[in-house]
């Protein structure tokens, strides 16, 4: 929270509301969000398609007309594609040209290809503003007597991916703002 609230203030240092425009510099924001994506994404199954031919994947005989979920919640958390999987560390899509556009087959959270999700991009932006907005002018902290540990991260199940019980959060004003 620390880094990316310095990141945000700093390159919005004297402004009064982070635009659109500063999102472009902010690539610790970008990461944070790639990664919160990586481990949760908004549905953890993918829209099911169906095989157009035969094909051989992976050893797994796949035969036309077969109907095929993708697993976008599992891919995430592949240990083939990512070190210490269950860890959250943005600094991962630091450096890294890995992005959720559906052409990296690692973090696919809108799923990929011509039927992957048309509001990508808007929803992208969207969500880096808002985040970007509350840090700039929040601090964020979990309510008094309540520590990290003590958290349940545990998610439900269904067709959107939620935690099972609700997060608290207080919210304070920066006072360099104010």
């Amino acid at each position: 929270m620390e880094k990316l609230q310095n990141e945000v203030r700093g390159l919005a240092q004297g402004k009064a509301e982070v635009t659109e425009d500063d999102l472009g510099n902010m690539q610790y924001l970008k990461a944070v969000i790639k990664e919160s994506l990586r481990l949760h994404p908004p549905i953890p199954l993918l829209v099911p398609r169906e095989s157009i031919e035969d094909i051989k994947l992976l050893g797994y005989q796949i035969p036309a007309k077969t109907g095929v979920i993708i697993n976008a919640w599992s891919i995430g958390r592949d240990p083939l594609s990512w070190e210490n999987p269950e860890e959250y560390r943005p600094e991962r899509f630091l450096n890294s040209n890995i992005d959720v556009k559906g052409l990296n087959f690692e973090l696919i959270p809108f799923g990929a290809g011509r039927r992957g999700c048309p509001g990508t991009g808007f929803a992208i932006v969207v969500i880096e503003l808002a985040l970007a907005r509350i840090v700039h002018k929040f601090n964020l902290a979990l309510p008094e007597g309540l520590k990290p540990e003590d958290l349940v991260m545990t998610e439900g199940s269904g067709i959107t991916i939620r935690r099972i019980s609700p997060m608290l959060a207080v919210a304070t004003t920066c006072s360099s703002y104010y």
